[in-house]
């Protein structure tokens, strides 16, 4: 019979250490407070941000838009739009009926607008040529960048400037109300000087276009 393996002999059994009274008790607490300590960093952090980014905004429109607001009246032979720029005043407006007594030259651009690029420096010229004549005026539409990116690369941002309103796309109303089909650019309107609509010019004006039109509309000669 083969010898058994003998175990050898079982040594007193260990007790587990006794609780610690409210040990437990105590980890939790400390566990539920550093998470609502954590917590409210992260709320505080989220609302500081807001409050960052809605102060950013706020400047960033003061600085562009003269602090108005961005409603008005957007009708073709009525339209009273808010003002920007360096010249605008806070709460700003630009309105056709103040033109009176001269003709007006409407121009749209945007900040993205390749054919607006090309254009305006005839207007900065033609507008130079003509100050004491023919009123010309600025109007940002359709655009989401900066709306005196084009105006100061031209150096056309001493003529009144107004930002379109409404719209999908960044505000275009006025420029949709005299034919503009949405998203596209330049335009360019001619009013006498009675501020009543004489024509209007979709896309790109040469120079001599742009000439002949002033000529042909209200006698001016060069």
């Amino acid at each position: 019979m083969a010898n058994k393996k003998r175990r050898p002999p079982k040594g007193p059994r260990q007790k587990a250490p006794a609780p610690v009274p409210g040990k437990k008790k105590a980890e939790r607490a400390t566990a539920r407070a550093m998470a609502a300590k954590q917590q409210q960093k992260r709320q505080s952090y989220v609302i500081w941000s807001v409050v960052g980014l809605v102060f950013v905004a706020i400047v960033g429109f003061a600085v562009l838009g003269g602090g108005n607001s961005r409603t008005g009246v957007a009708l073709a032979e009525s339209w009273d739009l808010p003002a920007f720029g360096p010249n605008a005043e806070p709460e700003g407006r630009v309105a056709l009926v103040d033109f009176a007594g001269k003709p007006t030259v409407v121009n749209f651009f945007a900040s993205w607008c390749v054919e607006c690029d090309r254009e305006l420096p005839h207007f900065a010229t033609i507008s130079d040529q003509l100050r004491d004549q023919v009123n010309f005026v600025g109007v940002a539409s359709a655009e989401q960048g900066n709306p005196l990116f084009m105006p100061e690369k031209h150096g056309v941002d001493w003529w009144p400037l107004a930002r379109d309103i409404g719209g999908s796309f960044g505000g275009n109303d006025l420029a949709v109300d005299l034919g503009m089909r949405p998203g596209s650019m330049p335009l360019t309107a001619f009013y006498d000087a009675d501020g009543a609509l004489l024509t209007t010019n979709p896309g790109a004006m040469s120079e001599a276009a742009l000439r002949s039109n002033i000529t042909e509309l209200y006698g001016i000669e060069f």
